[in-house]
């Protein structure tokens, strides 16, 4: 995860001497969403995918006891919007992800969406059982500060050194090995029991 949103967004408020009202990010939010949603037909031409990323998805979700969301710096309608274009959102649960328009650091929004996940699946989410898929140092260091295992990717900006410098647990070169990232998964994480009904 780059940035967040929502500290592009102070930014950009300091940047022009505005002083910083409660409304501002409630209406950053919103103009960004209406815009982005203004281009969803040009994500599946214009964006890119993950090379493996559906498949890896797709085989995460077949393991008994795990739950799969979205750490992101993107506000979490473009977020959605970004995953239904590529087919991604039916192996997701939004609601227990961490986004861009919530003004915490990576490792805390990382907190919030274990506690989300254990408010909706009755379960406690820690570092036995949570592991962050990333391609920057900055989700390695939010995977070692807010309590999650870590498996890096390194065909984002960072390279597999610099990931395994910073920390990582494993680091892969792509997802395009679907089995390869359920074993890593696996091995460095234990599936939740969920509460009944």
């Amino acid at each position: 995860m780059g940035r967040p949103d929502s500290e592009i967004i102070f930014e950009t408020l300091a940047i022009n001497a505005i002083t910083v009202e409660d409304y501002h990010l409630a209406r950053f939010i919103d103009a960004l969403s209406v815009a982005f949603g203004a281009k969803i037909k040009r994500i599946p031409k214009e964006g890119r995918m993950m090379p493996g990323a559906k498949d890896a998805l797709k085989a995460v979700s077949r393991l008994d006891g795990f739950v799969q969301s979205v750490l992101t710096g993107t506000i979490k309608s473009n977020a959605v919007h970004k995953m239904k274009a590529f087919g991604l959102d039916k192996w997701v649960d939004f609601e227990i992800g961490g986004y861009g328009e919530e003004v915490y650091p990576k490792a805390t929004l990382l907190q919030v969406a274990q506690g989300r996940a254990k408010a909706r699946y009755g379960a406690t989410f820690g570092p036995g059982n949570t592991v962050l898929i990333g391609d920057s140092t900055r989700d390695v260091q939010a995977a070692r500060i807010g309590g999650a295992a870590m498996i890096a990717v390194a065909s984002g900006r960072s390279t597999e050194a610099e990931l395994h410098e910073a920390g990582a647990d494993l680091v892969l070169p792509d997802l395009s090995n679907a089995s390869e990232v359920v074993a890593a998964v696996a091995r460095l994480t234990s599936p939740v029991e969920r509460k009944a009904g």
